[in-house]
C-alpha cells in the first residue's frame, strides 16, 4: 500500500483538545489516534534509502501475473522480512524456489492499514560464490533436508553384537587407537577392518566416499566408523561435502560419525545413523560393555533359576494336593454314591412293592368281608363246596388234613363224603424267572444292571401291574440289586487289597529290608 498524498488524519471532535503535534507530547488525557501514529510511521519509512539486503528464500508466490510475494530469511537468525514487488521485479524472481539463497534492492515501504514494514523490491538476484563457508554449509543442509536424507526413519539400527568393525581415520591418527583400544576393553572378541584416507584437503572428500563404498561392499563389515580428531572449521569442511553425505546415506551398512570434539558439527553427523561426539564415544557406543553384559547373564540366570524353582515348588504343591485327595487317599468314597443308588433303589422298590400288596390285601379284606355278609347257601350257589372235617370243622388249610381223613363236601345240591389220599402241603412260590433270564443278569455290567434296576422300581412305583406282573418286576430288581451288590463288593475287595497293600508299602518304606 503506497501511501496517499490527499490522506489526512480526521478532525478532532468537537468541544476536544487540539492534537499533540510531537509524540513527546502525547498524554494520557491527550493521545494520538492510530491513524495519526501509522502517518508518522509511514513519513519516516519513506526517508529511508534503498538498501541491498541478502537472505534465503523460505516462500515464494508469483502464480500472480505481474506480481511477486517472497519471505526472505537471515542467513544466520530466525528473522524473515516480508519482500513484494511487481513488473519487472515479478519477472526477475519467477525463476528462483524456495531454498534459494538471494540479494535483493528495494526501498522499505510502510502498509498503513496494518502498520507492517516490508521491502519493495525492484531487483533480484542470485547470491554468488562470495557467501561465508557456513552459509554455503546451511545452504547445502537445508537442501539435503528437503530431499529427506536426514530424515530419523532412514536411519539404521546398529548391531548389538558386531563382529567386524570398519574404521575410516587418518594413518597414524589418535582416533584410530582411541577407538580400536576402547572397543577391546569393552568387548574384547571384535575385529576391525582399518581403512586410511585423508581427512582434509582437496583428497579428503573423494577419499572418504571410495572408503565408504569399499566398507558397505565388505561383507564381514557389520557397521562403519567414520573417526577423525578436533579441528579448526575449515578443517572438517570435507566431512560436510555433498559426496561424502549422499555416499554415506546411500550406505546400507549403518554408520556412525566420529568427526571432531563434542561442539564440532559437520553434515556427515545428520546423515550418520549415529553421531558421536568423539571417537571414544564412539567406541563406547558402537559395542557393549562385556562387564555389563555379563552382570546382566547373571542377573538373568538367577531369575531363571528363581523361576524354576518356583515352577517346581508349584507343581509339587499340585501333585500333593492331588494325593491327598480322598479319591486316593479314602478310594472306598466313590463306592458311597453307588450305594447309596443301591439302597435308595431298594428302598423304593420295597415301598412300591409294599403299597402293591397293601392295594391287593384291601381288595381281599373287602371280598372277605363281602363273603361274611352272604349265606353259605348263596356261596354254594355260586359253585363252592364247604369242606368239613370228621369233627364237622371247616376245612381251609390242608396242613390240617391228614392221609385217610375222611371229608365232608356240601355242595349247591348235595353232600360228598370222601377220603383223603394224598395232601400237598403249603410250598415255596415258584419264581417267575427263568434260568436264561438268571443267567443274563449274572453275566451283567454294573452300569446295565443298575439302570435295570431303576426301571424296576419306576415300574412298580408307576402302578398298573397286576400282582403277578409287580412280583415279577421285584423279583427281577432283587437279582439286580444282588448283582450290583455283588460288583460293588468286587471293587471294595480290590480297593481293600490294594489299599492294603499301599498301607504294607507305607509301612516298608525306608526300611533296610526295603532298601537291600
Amino acid at each position: 500500500m503506497t501511501w496517499n498524498q490527499d490522506y489526512t488524519p480526521p478532525a478532532a471532535q468537537p468541544n476536544s483538545k487540539p492534537l499533540p503535534r510531537l509524540a513527546g507530547e502525547t498524554t494520557a488525557d491527550n493521545p494520538w489516534p492510530v491513524s495519526l501514529l501509522s502517518e508518522k510511521f509511514h513519513m519516516a519509512v519513506e526517508r529511508w534509502p534503498s538498501v541491498w539486503v541478502a537472505g534465503q528464500i523460505t516462500q515464494i508466490n508469483t502464480r500472480r501475473q505481474g506480481s511477486a510475494y517472497i519471505t526472505l530469511r537471515d542467513d544466520y537468525q530466525d528473522i524473515a522480512l516480508e519482500v513484494n514487488g511487481f513488473g519487472q521485479f515479478a519477472a526477475a524472481a519467477t525463476p528462483f524456489v524456495q531454498g534459494d539463497r538471494v540479494i535483493i534492492h528495494g526501498k522499505p515501504n510502510l502498509w498503513m492499514k496494518r502498520t507492517s514494514l516490508s521491502l519493495r523490491g525492484d531487483a533480484i538476484i542470485a547470491a554468488g560464490a562470495g557467501g561465508s563457508l557456513k552459509a554455503m554449509i546451511d545452504e547445502l543442509r537445508k537442501k539435503l533436508k528437503g530431499e529427506g536424507l536426514f530424515d530419523a526413519d532412514r536411519k539404521q539400527p546398529l548391531p548389538e553384537f558386531p563382529h567386524c568393525i570398519g574404521l575410516i581415520c587418518a594413518p597414524q591418527a589418535r582416533a584410530e587407537g582411541d577407538v580400536i583400544t576402547n572397543v577391546r576393553l569393552r568387548w574384547p572378541v571384535v575385529d576391525f577392518k582399518v581403512t586410511h584416507v585423508h581427512v582434509q584437503g582437496e583428497q579428503c572428500p573423494s577419499d572418504v566416499i571410495k572408503a565408504i563404498a569399499q566398507m558397505d561392499a565388505d561383507p564381514d563389515v557389520d557397521v562403519i566408523i567414520v573417526a577423525r580428531g578436533g579441528g579448526a572449521f575449515e578443517d572438517l569442511i570435507g566431512f560436510s561435502d555433498e559426496g561424502v553425505v549422499r555416499a554415506a546415506a546411500a550406505a546400507h551398512t549403518p554408520l556412525i560419525s566420529a568427526i571432531g570434539h563434542e561442539d564440532d558439527w559437520t553434515l556427515l553427523d545428520l546423515v550418520a545413523d549415529l553421531r558421536a561426539s568423539t571417537p571414544t564415544d564412539a567406541a563406547k557406543k558402537v559395542v557393549p560393555d562385556v562387564r555389563e553384559q555379563m552382570q546382566l547373564i547373571n542377573v538373568n540366570i538367577e531369575r531363571m533359576r528363581m523361576r524354576i524353582d518356583a515352577t517346581v515348588n508349584n507343581e509339587t504343591r499340585l501333585i500333593e494336593g492331588y494325593a491327598n485327595r480322598p479319591s486316593l487317599t479314602q478310594p472306598l468314597t466313590m463306592l458311597e454314591p453307588h450305594q447309596r443308588l443301591i439302597d435308595d433303589a431298594r428302598t423304593r422298590m420295597r415301598i412300591g412293592l409294599t403299597r402293591i400288596l397293601d392295594d391287593a390285601s384291601l381288595t381281599i379284606e373287602k371280598a372277605h368281608a363281602s363273603l361274611t355278609a352272604l349265606s353259605p347257601q348263596s356261596t354254594l350257589n355260586r359253585g363252592y363246596a364247604v369242606v368239613q372235617g370228621a369233627d364237622g370243622h371247616v376245612i381251609d388249610d390242608a396242613n390240617a388234613v391228614n392221609t385217610g381223613d375222611q371229608l365232608t363236601m356240601t355242595l349247591k345240591h348235595g353232600v360228598i363224603v370222601s377220603e383223603v389220599t394224598t395232601v400237598t402241603k403249603e410250598t415255596t412260590p415258584a419264581s417267575s424267572l427263568t434260568d436264561k433270564e438268571r443267567e443274563a443278569i449274572a453275566q451283567m455290567p454294573y452300569e446295565e444292571a443298575r439302570d435295570q434296576l431303576i426301571q424296576a422300581v419306576q415300574a412298580l412305583e408307576a402302578g398298573g401291574l397286576n400282582l403277578d406282573q409287580s412280583m415279577r418286576q421285584w423279583e427281577l430288581g432283587e437279582a439286580l440289586a444282588k448283582r450290583a451288590q455283588s460288583l460293588l463288593g468286587e471293587v471294595r475287595a480290590k480297593l481293600d487289597a490294594a489299599q492294603a497293600e499301599q498301607a504294607t508299602a507305607a509301612n516298608t518304606a525306608g526300611t533296610q529290608d526295603n532298601l537291600a
